[in-house]
């Protein structure tokens, strides 16, 4: 029987260090700060549905959290 040959162990001299920055991790925790005002903004505090901070301002503010948090994991 021919025995397989285990392949080579491939050493990454980047092995110790983490995929992201401690600059990434700010601006994620920045983003996720960003989404929580939005649902904060939307949970609102008067009885109105159809106010401007709950129908427009607040969405837009998760968008934009949202959008912040894409830019922050593919910042380099």
């Amino acid at each position: 029987m021919a025995e397989k040959k285990a392949s080579p162990i491939i050493k990454d001299s980047k092995q110790g260090e983490l995929v992201f920055t401690k600059k990434n991790y700010q601006l994620l925790l920045i983003s996720i700060a960003i989404v929580a005002l939005g649902f904060i903004l939307m949970m609102g505090t008067t009885g109105d549905i159809y106010d401007f901070r709950r129908t427009l301002l607040a969405p837009l503010v998760v968008l934009f959290g949202f959008a912040f948090g894409i830019y922050a994991v593919l910042k380099k």
